[in-house]
């Protein structure tokens, strides 16, 4: 079994979570939310971030708007919607409740290996 693939796909996993978590905090430009993403060592190409950008706005949990840029082209900046911040609250909820289970795993196969 391929240990990368699989951590590739614990990454997906959790990218749509990080992605509102990051927009939960301020309304960003995709480059921003990719520089957010790696600096958490969650590296991602634009060719995967806009579809899950366009698949969440679909979904009614993003909306954007377009800002002029003084560096080229304008900007369209990504915000949180009503739905999308009740959303990463069940996410949010959800994920504590994955971490708990797994370290709960953890710990019991920790001291199963010790005794």
């Amino acid at each position: 079994m391929n240990v990368e693939n699989i951590q590739a796909q614990m990454r997906k996993g959790v990218l749509e979570y990080c992605i509102l978590s990051i927009l939960s905090k301020n309304d960003a430009y995709a480059t921003d939310i990719i520089n957010e993403l790696k600096k958490s060592r969650l590296i991602v190409v634009e060719g995967t971030l806009y579809p899950l950008l366009t698949r969440q706005k679909n979904a009614g949990l993003l909306s954007y708007r377009w800002e002029e840029s003084s560096q080229g082209p304008p900007r369209k900046y990504y915000a949180l919607t009503d739905n999308g911040r009740e959303f990463l609250k069940e996410l949010h909820k959800s994920w504590n409740e994955l971490i708990e289970a797994v370290n709960s795993i953890n710990t019991r196969s920790s001291a199963k290996n010790k005794s």
